[in-house]
């Protein structure tokens, strides 16, 4: 069913509220879009219920300004500041030998109850890694396949319950409902990652202002997440403190002069003038050297515990096409040379998220890569199969919907073909056939001999046409 959704990305600096839903030619269609500042969120949880209601409150607002439509279903994102990861696997009898959908929902519940789940903790997603038909090797989609076992391995990701209770109840106050949770670097990936590098293994690394939250792809499946509390927002802490000077003239600082490229010739003797803190009115000079030492020191401390923590969680190996960063901090420049050094050589990536066309803002923007991630996972019709935070199967609606509109689209063409083919007969008739009937309704009688003509004829036309 194509309902009006509104999805929501919880930022550390901003709230992004965009409504949109599926056109007839189940696209993705923009209805508005609205941006707030972030209040009561601190490193991706909420801290504040009362003032993350009015930041998420204002931007709903915005969003609706542009649009009529009645919301029908909210989809927001959930910080990995508080998901954990765990694996499992199920398996089921298929009865009648035919793989259906509802013998994948039964084979991804199955996994979901034999996982030991904390009781703290509430499921956000079952993704199956792969599926087993027999004694098959790995299968990505076993719709339609025949056989008479089904076995699954899936990533389950939690969440702890009274972050969701929180998000819900700032939700409720600001007059919504949330019907759908997205891990926030999941939706991320998705937005982020090709066809190729889901195939073969990708690490998505979105740098937010005050997080930096990182998904790994492998064989088109979410096979492990993670989070640190560090993003942007540190580095121009870091310069406030060491400078001091405000945090406005440090983030003015960082991104101005922000460049991990320039070489210490480039930089030898080259002074920048800032304020002070509590006494704004008089500046001091500091070396551009000692700047880019405080930004480097910051950024290299993020990527490596990125590095270390998939090292240490055995994904390092299995990362496949590399590492694609985006987010916030992916604007600076040579983070893309310096993560190149970090990771030991693999191809890194900048990326930005698919641009959906619309008229109200542009999504070829890094920091619009979650938000984009959220309509891909609710709207796009060619889902992989897997548990939502309902414990509902996303189904592939593609395999269905569009089967059944091209079919509608294959009839009509032939009814118009038809239609010309006999009004070009109609038009040339031969003059010596009775015209007494209603030619507009019904096709003229011919002998024998006006029926070769006339497919002479219509051969003759149809030549014309091409």
């Amino acid at each position: 069913m194509n309902k009006t959704l509104l999805a929501i990305d919880i930022g550390s600096s901003n709230i992004t509220a965009v409504i949109a839903r599926n056109n007839l030619d189940y696209k993705i269609n923009i209805l508005g879009t609205g941006t707030y500042k972030s209040d009561g969120i601190n490193k991706g949880a909420i801290s504040n219920i009362e003032l993350a209601s009015k930041s998420i409150k204002e931007a709903v607002s915005i969003a609706r300004k542009n649009t009529t439509e009645q919301i029908e279903s909210t989809v927001v994102s959930v910080s990995g500041a508080y998901t954990k990861g765990l694996r499992s696997s199920g398996s089921v009898n298929v009865p009648n030998g035919l793989i259906t959908e509802n013998e994948i929902n039964q084979v991804l519940q199955m996994a979901l109850y034999n996982a030991t789940i904390i009781p703290e903790y509430e499921v956000v997603h079952v993704v199956p890694i792969f599926f087993k038909i027999d004694d098959s090797a790995d299968v990505e989609n076993p719709l339609n396949m025949n056989g008479s076992r089904l076995e699954v391995s899936v990533y389950i990701v939690t969440a702890k319950k009274t972050a969701l209770t929180n998000i819900k109840s700032a939700f409720k106050m600001a007059n919504l409902t949330v019907n759908n949770f997205v891990l926030d670097s999941y939706a991320t990936a998705i937005s982020i990652l090709d066809e190729q590098q889901r195939k073969f293994g990708a690490t998505v690394i979105n740098l937010g202002a005050t997080t930096t939250e990182f998904a790994c792809y492998k064989g088109s499946s979410l096979i492990y997440n993670g989070f640190i509390p560090v993003g942007s927002n540190h580095i121009t802490n870091d310069l406030s403190v060491m400078l001091h000077t405000p945090p406005i003239a440090a983030e003015k600082i960082k991104t101005e002069y922000g460049d991990l490229l320039k070489s210490d010739e480039e930089l030898a003797n080259k002074k920048v003038r800032t304020p002070r803190i509590g006494d704004e009115k008089n500046s001091s000079e500091v070396s551009l050297e000692y700047i880019q030492t405080i930004i480097h020191a910051r950024v290299e401390e993020v990527l490596t515990l990125v590095r270390n923590n998939l090292k240490k969680s055995g994904i390092h190996e299995s990362l496949g096409t590399g590492i694609v960063i985006t987010g916030g901090m992916s604007k600076l420049i040579g983070i893309k040379e310096l993560a190149t050094l970090i990771f030991d050589n693999l191809p890194v990536k900048i990326s930005n998220p698919v641009n959906i066309k619309n008229g109200y803002m542009s999504f070829d923007d890094p920091k619009m890569a979650t938000i984009v991630g959220l309509l891909l996972y609710s709207l796009e019709t060619n889902r992989n199969f897997e548990l939502d935070s309902n414990k509902n199967l996303i189904k592939k609606r593609k395999i269905v919907e569009q089967a059944a509109t091209k079919t509608q689209a294959e009839n009509y063409s032939e009814s118009i073909a038809a239609a010309d083919i006999q009004k070009t007969v109609l038009n040339g008739k031969d003059k010596g056939v009775s015209d007494e009937n209603d030619s507009s309704k019904l096709l003229p009688k011919l002998t024998k001999k006006d029926k070769n003509t006339g497919v002479k004829r219509l051969w003759n036309a149809i030549t014309e046409w091409f």
